[in-house]
C-alpha cells in the first residue's frame, strides 16, 4: 500500500531534504553554532531564515569505532530524531556529534538524550 503524499507545509516526518549534506554546511554550523552537550551526544544548533525546514546532520568519527558501530550510532540518532521531530522548532540546523561509542545502548538511551536536550534546543530557537 502506498501512502498519500503529505501536504507541502506538513511537519509530520522529516524528508530527505531535511538533511545537512555538504561539508561546507557542516563547517558553517560547527563554526557558528551553539553547542548543547549530553552524555554521548553533542548537539550544535544554528538558526536559519524563517520558513526554512529543520535540518539534521550527524557526525560519527573513527574514534567511535569501526564502520558498523558508526553506522549503528547514526541509525539510532536518526531514529530518535524522527521520534522527537514534531517537538523540534523549525528553521534550525542541528548537527549531532556522537562523542562516545554507543556500544550496547538501545534506542531509548539515545532518545533520552534528545529529550534532555529538547528544552535547550527550543530555548535556542526562540518563540
Amino acid at each position: 500500500m502506498v501512502s498519500a503524499p503529505s501536504e507541502p507545509g506538513s511537519r509530520s516526518s522529516p524528508s530527505s531534504a531535511s538533511r545537512v549534506r555538504k561539508r561546507a554546511e557542516y563547517l558553517e554550523i560547527q563554526s557558528g553554532g551553539q553547542r548543547v552537550s549530553g552524555d554521548c551526544l553533542v548537539f550544535i544548533l544554528l538558526r536559519r531564515p524563517a520558513g526554512s525546514p529543520l535540518r539534521l546532520g550527524i557526525t560519527a568519527s573513527r574514534k567511535i569505532g569501526n564502520a558498523v558501530q558508526r553506522n549503528r550510532a547514526r541509525r539510532l540518532v536518526r531514529e530518535a530524531f524522527r521520534a522527537v521531530f514534531e517537538q523540534l522548532p523549525p528553521a534550525v540546523d542541528i548537527v549531532v556529534i556522537v562523542r562516545r561509542p554507543l556500544g550496547e545502548r538501545k534506542l531509548q538511551a539515545v532518545l533520552d538524550e534528545w529529550l534532555r536536550a529538547l528544552p535547550r534546543i527550543r530555548r535556542f530557537a526562540g518563540p
